[in-house]
């Protein structure tokens, strides 16, 4: 026989002492039990004859001593039916509770009729026909305290334990005074490690103030934070309120990284649903929790129906986009093949081996190419032919890319048409862009290659559209060291793919984003550097980025540009300055915050939409439609190619071509687009001041 891991054999090891240690504690509640309910109803009945033995009748007590041996083993049968030797009981709570209420009710009949079958079955010619009432009665009080008892006492002394460990515990606030809140506060004071002592609760509900929760009071409703915090000297402030809006949590966070503590939060409303709401699940509120906004809600049913059977290629896949929509999509078992295409190995290497993991059902293939390679995408295409393509593969560090402009097009722009270019060769049904604000009236050289890709997307659905499919050109940019079957392959008679474009903001948490600069900066003592004191970005988080992109799939729409409703956009500084409360520190106190100037390409506002552009709305409120700008489609693919071959020749002048290409481009510092910049200031103070309004608690 193999020789088991000695690793593998510890496990088996520890589970089979814990499985042993269950078991020995098992039987010595059952040995006390049967000792407990014999002692509860001979103390009983020792009581009814005023504690003199002598005075109990004979008949009595031999009723009693046939009657407890076959009542003992009865009870460790209803106990054991009442799982009372399965319960941990320095957990026990109501359930419990109710357990041994109902088992001790259950046994009280068993003895009511055994003792009565004794005296008729045993005893028939007894002038007695029954024990005393008083037997009864006293006999189940004192069996329901033994038995219960000890259950609950073990649980208490932990508790007195874990109060005298608890020397000089922080003081700490609730925020809630629900369900969630309650089982935090009991766990909390559980847990002899957790030096911290509950001194308060806030809830916005008034019919619960001056009440209590296990014994702490409910102060008042959130404008009491910060005068609790000070009068009870609070240095730790727990968000126990899952099931509250994105809006609503905003506005109290808002109010309680103002008073100095450190904030603890629930995930949100699913962790109650399925029972997970414990200590573990708590974590620090995040720079997410400030976005007030409620995710995207996805259809899955219509989605789900949309990717049946399908097979999905994520360009770029391994990157902080792509990744999120990969996982999305490999949770979808309808699924027929994932196909993830990256350029950087380490990342692609790592996204294969966690889906691997987490779903070893799905059909997972992982390429390694660039989207600059005409050839390796139309041979990946052509293998494997992919009925959706999400194209999330892209350069989009902006100082960089003004640093290296020649780079931004042939990756972004011309890698995008690549793409498009093999989707609709290889009779792809649906091909989606991921483009950015950036691209909207861009001043940098990463948000015109991104515009550049969405009026790619433009014209090639309105070429499919007018039947003119094969006026595209089969752009070649790469050195040819000779030919391929691939470059000369004709367009199929009538192409039939679908061609959409996704527009978002900054993506929290994403590689080079602000926020983990942020967090480095904070954590080595500062100081937190920020480009401009009134730089303005909108923000999203990565899932929801990634469920916009399934949404616009599933919407379709030949040529549709769609754009997330992403709420009010954030001040950086405001970002920042936020993230040092929330790490429990001052700004300009305990960390400075220097601002360095704005970075080349880089503008103080984002925008959505361009001014050209329209709006209309889907079934989902948060996402709308902008209505496509009017070009010259010939023309824009004409000058597309001489812009290919200018970034391939890395010519000086690829701005100059660019702002031929793109209208809207105009690079900064060139055209004062600061001033633009305040009237949209004056946009986003009214629209904070609606929030502001929105978040206001209502008087019950």
């Amino acid at each position: 026989m193999e020789k088991k891991p000695a690793s593998i054999e510890k496990i088996i090891d520890r589970n089979m002492k814990s499985v042993r240690h269950a078991q020995l504690i098992a039987t010595y509640l059952g040995v006390y039990d049967v000792i407990a309910v014999t002692v509860a109803y001979f103390v009983a009945l020792w009581l009814r004859f005023d504690l003199q033995f002598s005075a109990i009748q004979g008949a009595y007590f031999k009723v009693w001593l046939i009657g407890a041996p076959i009542y003992a083993v009865i009870c460790l049968l209803v106990f054991r039916y009442f799982k009372m030797y399965r319960s941990m009981w320095r957990f026990a709570s109501y359930t419990e509770l109710q357990r041994a209420i109902y088992a001790n009710a259950v046994t009280i009949v068993v003895q009511v009729v055994l003792m009565a079958a004794i005296f008729y079955f045993v005893f028939p010619d007894l002038a007695l026909k029954r024990m005393p009432l008083s037997y009864y009665f006293m006999g189940a009080v004192f069996q329901f305290i033994l038995t219960a008892g000890i259950r609950f006492s073990y649980r208490f002394l932990l508790l007195i334990r874990n109060k005298k460990s608890k020397e000089d515990p922080i003081n700490a606030l609730v925020i809630g005074a629900g369900a969630a809140a309650t089982i935090v506060i009991r766990e909390l004071k559980q847990k002899s490690f957790i030096n911290e002592k509950i001194v308060g609760i806030i809830d916005d509900n008034p019919n619960k103030w001056h009440r209590d929760i296990d014994g702490i009071p409910i102060i008042g409703g959130r404008k009491m934070i910060p005068e609790a915090v000070k009068n009870l000297d609070v240095t730790k402030i727990y968000m126990a309120i899952p099931s509250v809006s994105a809006t609503e949590r905003k506005a109290i966070i808002d109010i309680c990284k103002e008073t100095g503590c450190e904030l603890m939060t629930l995930p949100g409303m699913y962790q109650l649903m399925l029972g997970n709401v414990t200590v573990n699940s708590l974590r620090k509120v995040e720079v997410e929790d400030l976005l007030g906004r409620d995710p995207v809600k996805m259809n899955s049913r219509e989605t789900r129906s949309f990717l049946s059977g399908k097979t999905v290629l994520v360009t770029g896949g391994g990157g902080s986009i792509g990744s999120e929509l990969c996982r999305q999509l490999a949770s979808f078992k309808e699924l027929k093949k994932l196909i993830i295409f990256d350029i950087y190995e380490n990342n692609a290497h790592a996204i294969k081996l966690e889906l691997n993991d987490k779903y070893p059902e799905l059909d997972l293939e992982v390429l390694i190419g660039s989207v600059r390679n005409s050839r390796r995408l139309k041979q990946v295409f052509s293998e494997y032919r992919p009925d959706i393509v999400f194209h999330a593969a892209a350069h989009k560090h902006v100082p960089l890319m003004e640093d290296s402009p020649c780079e931004a097009i042939k990756n972004n722009s011309i890698g995008t048409y690549y793409t498009a270019y093999a989707a609709m060769l290889f009779g792809c049904e649906r091909f989606v862009l991921i483009s950015t604000d950036k691209a909207v009236n861009p001043v940098n050289v990463m948000g015109a290659s991104k515009r550049i890709c969405e009026m790619v997307v433009q014209a090639f659905a309105r070429k499919i559209a007018a039947g003119k499919a094969h006026d595209l050109p089969n752009l070649q940019g790469h050195v040819s060291y000779g030919k391929s079957a691939f470059d000369e392959m004709a367009l199929p008679y009538k192409p039939k793919t679908e061609f959409v474009a996704v527009r978002f903001g900054n993506v929290l948490g994403s590689n080079g984003s602000v926020i983990p600069r942020f967090r480095e900066q904070i954590a080595a003592g500062g100081p937190v550097t920020v480009t401009h004191p009134d730089i303005i970005r909108y923000f999203m988080t990565i899932p929801e980025a990634a469920s916009l992109v399934l949404q616009a799939a599933t919407i379709g729409g030949a040529g549709n540009i769609f754009v997330l409703d992403m709420g009010t956009p954030v001040k950086i500084d405001d970002l920042a300055r936020n993230m040092i409360k929330l790490s429990g520190l001052k700004p300009d106190v305990d960390i400075m915050v220097e601002y360095t100037g704005l970075r080349p390409g880089e503008k103080l506002y984002e925008e959505r939409l361009m001014d050209e552009e329209g709006m209309r709305k889907t079934e989902n409120e948060l996402i709308n439609i902008g209505s496509p700008i009017e070009f010259d489609d010939d023309k824009f693919l004409r000058q597309l190619e001489d812009l290919m071959i200018a970034a391939y020749q890395e010519r000086a002048d690829i701005r100059d071509l660019i702002e031929e290409v793109v209208p809207t481009y105009h690079p900064a510092g060139r055209h004062g687009t600061e001033e633009k910049g305040e009237a949209y200031q004056e946009q986003i103070e009214a629209m904070e001041a609606k929030a502001e309004e929105k978040s206001e608690p209502k008087e019950e």
